[in-house]
């Protein structure tokens, strides 16, 4: 399974992705955050795509649910 980065504080995202068998690890803001398959952020900063060395999946008006779908569909297509 894919290892991600979830940024806090959605823990019940991390809870809902390691129970996809998933390996999961929180990280803040003021983190330097690499070697991950993905990440799960608040918001993609429009002017700072590059910040992350892999694809993120914004939670900006997702639920669980949504995030941990929208997590699945792009490991999918890496």
């Amino acid at each position: 399974m894919a290892k991600i980065a979830v940024e806090e504080p959605f823990e019940d995202v991390k809870t809902a992705l390691e129970e996809k068998g998933h390996t999961v690890t929180m990280f803040n803001t003021d983190q330097d955050v690499t070697g991950y398959d993905l990440g799960v952020v608040r918001a993609i900063n429009e002017g700072n795509n590059d910040e992350f060395n892999f694809p993120v999946v914004s939670m900006k008006g997702m639920s669980i649910d949504d995030a941990v779908q929208a997590v699945e569909s792009k490991l999918s297509q890496v």
